[in-house]
């Protein structure tokens, strides 16, 4: 891609040379009159050539070779050039190709997940934890760091079947392996409200309507929970470092970290790009390769 616009970019500055300066345009102009010169001179000379020595045909065949191999001489600077130009725009194309394989598919969709946690999501299926009281999710510290989370959908029958047990299997091993409790603060997401959290702005969203895998029910937002309150803040310690190992176990699922995003950090978020997931119902259209996905 890189080598692509250099090129372009130097032929577009020699077609501004040409067109703004007459000098350039005018020694160009002739170096190209006095080849087509020479080269009608040539072939005369060859054609008339080939018609004295007509009648022997050995004559004619060694007259053209002699005549060919003294042009050839004559112009190798030309004859180079041309023979550049026609074998190393394939070679090149070839070799630019297996520099930069091209796909179109996402290389970011398809993560290596651990062997052993494959098995494990083969061989169990865990149940949703019941649902929390709504107060919970009411607090100013809840309400600061993500607003109407109040109103948000935290029911986990919304949310695709294998995501739904990847974040479950994650909050097992988050409270198991690492002693961190962890609560669902919002799954699937309409896209109504979707286009309401983008209008308060991108640091909320940079995501609108089916721009979100909230919308396909395979993105979930999630916190810790620490002496009976929800934690979100990374300037706190503990959850930071509960954020680092939350990321790392959701990737060794497959999923996608929100904590390791360029732009906007979502630490609290994960989601599965999978584009073949089946529709799950009428307000949930099913995800194809020609979604567009945005850090939300």
């Amino acid at each position: 891609m890189l080598i692509g616009v250099l090129l372009y970019f130097l032929l577009a500055l020699a077609l501004l040379a040409l067109w703004f300066f007459a000098s350039v345009r005018a020694k160009l102009v002739g170096v190209a009159q006095q080849c087509w010169v020479r080269s009608r001179a040539a072939g005369a000379a060859w054609c008339g050539a080939g018609r004295r020595g007509a009648s022997n045909t050995g004559d004619v065949a060694g007259l053209a070779w002699s005549r060919l191999r003294s042009w050839v001489t004559h112009y190798a600077g030309v004859c180079l050039v041309a023979l550049l130009l026609i074998a190393g725009v394939p070679l090149g194309a070839a070799a630019l190709r297996s520099m930069f394989p091209v796909s179109s598919y996402d290389h970011t969709y398809s993560r290596p997940v651990d062997e052993q946690v494959t098995e494990l999501l083969r061989g169990e299926r865990l149940v949703p934890p019941p649902p929390l009281p709504p107060e919970l999710f009411n607090t100013r510290e809840v309400e600061q760091a993500r607003p109407m989370t109040a109103s948000a959908s935290r029911q986990w029958e919304l949310l695709d079947e294998g995501f739904r047990q990847r974040l479950l299997m994650l909050f097992k091993q988050m409270k198991e392996q690492h002693g961190y409790e962890m609560v669902l603060l919002e799954g699937y997401r309409s896209p109504e409200r979707q286009a309401r959290l983008a209008a308060l702005g991108p640091s909320v969203t940079q995501a609108g309507p089916f721009e979100s895998l909230h919308q396909h029910g395979l993105a979930a937002d999630c916190a810790f929970m620490r002496e009976g309150r929800i934690v979100l803040s990374e300037r706190d310690p503990w959850a930071m470092r509960g954020y680092e190992k939350y990321g790392e176990v959701a990737r060794s699922f497959g999923l996608t970290w929100g904590g390791g995003w360029r732009s906007l950090k979502d630490y609290g978020h994960v989601e599965w790009r999978n584009m073949t997931v089946r529709k799950g119902s009428d307000n949930r259209p099913a995800p194809s390769i020609q979604v567009t996905v945005k850090e939300d």
